[in-house]
């Protein structure tokens, strides 16, 4: 068996261009465009390429970007103060800051300091525990992806076996919560689980997202499985040259492609969607904020 290869790149353009759409008619019907607002403290060189990427693909497809760039020494008073004139700025539909922050800043307080309603990377404590309790909330932008692509790849999930590696409350907590509310029968595993290789083998679904690079290998996989790789993990890639790198994920590709029914790359696959699905999350706090239709196809 040779896995179906899950198209990230591809899926994420479909995304934005079904964002862009849904942010004309907006615009069209009501007056009113999506905003949002990242905020960026300090001088970190992957954070930055990042931030510059949001703020590109969010004009893109048609909403405001705001982006706010503050020195890494900024008092953390001072922060929260432009979290709280965000949060009261009705042209801002989306509130990021985006981590990790500086030392002397409390990463806890700053995410609980944004409005939930605005909170479109799902990490308000309000939201985590909506999305707990199967209410409406905003949905960490990675676990979304990966639902959106599981769904596409194998329509209803209704009755699979999902096994989650990984029990972040960024990554794997939120998707257990997300495949619970598609009616899958859902395990958390994680390094200290006994018979790891046995609890991934009987699943219809793994995602692993436990960031260890290649660690899940083939003949864990069950055959025709769906698996979605989350891990970006550096490693050593002697082949291209001395002090080379490559990027993989926390699934050994070779190996599990072979076994799988279909796979996500790395890089290539749930990466792209984490950018899609914020703007998606924008799209959607500007509807519920305005009581308009919500975008279809493109929340929990």
């Amino acid at each position: 068996m040779t896995a179906q290869i899950i198209d990230g790149k591809a899926f994420a353009a479909s995304v934005r261009e079904k964002v862009a759409a849904h942010v004309a008619r907006l615009k069209d019907e009501s007056g009113i465009t999506p905003g949002l607002a990242v905020v960026l403290v300090g001088e970190d060189p992957a954070s930055q390429v990042y931030v510059r990427s949001k703020g590109k693909q969010t004009v893109e497809v048609g909403m405001n970007s705001y982006e706010h760039k503050l020195e890494a020494n900024t008092p953390e008073a001072d922060l929260l103060a432009l979290i709280d004139k965000l949060n009261n700025d009705p042209a801002v539909h989306g509130i990021l800051v985006q981590l990790p922050l500086p030392d002397h800043m409390r990463e806890d307080l700053v995410i609980n300091s944004i409005d939930p309603a605005k909170d479109v990377d799902g990490f308000h404590i309000s939201n985590v525990g909506l999305l707990g309790t199967g209410q409406k909330s905003m949905v960490p932008c990675t676990p979304l992806g990966c639902l959106m692509m599981l769904r596409e790849q194998l329509g209803s999930l209704s009755g699979l076996d999902a096994v989650v590696i990984g029990r972040s409350n960024i990554v794997g907590k939120p998707m257990a919560q997300l495949l619970l509310g598609d009616s899958c029968t859902v395990t958390i595993a994680h390094s200290r689980t006994k018979d790891l290789p046995g609890v991934v083998g009987r699943a219809d679904i793994v995602v692993a997202a436990v960031g260890r690079a290649e660690m899940v290998p083939g003949d864990w996989i069950k055959p025709g499985a769906t698996v979605i790789d989350v891990g970006i993990n550096r490693i050593d890639a002697p082949e291209k040259g001395e002090g080379k790198t490559r990027l993989v994920g926390d699934v050994h590709f070779e190996s599990a492609a072979k076994v799988a029914g279909a796979i996500t790359p790395v890089p290539g696959g749930v990466g792209p969607m984490t950018i899609a699905c914020l703007l998606a999350n924008t799209l959607t706090a500007c509807c519920r904020a305005n009581e308009l239709t919500e975008p279809d196809g493109l929340t929990a």
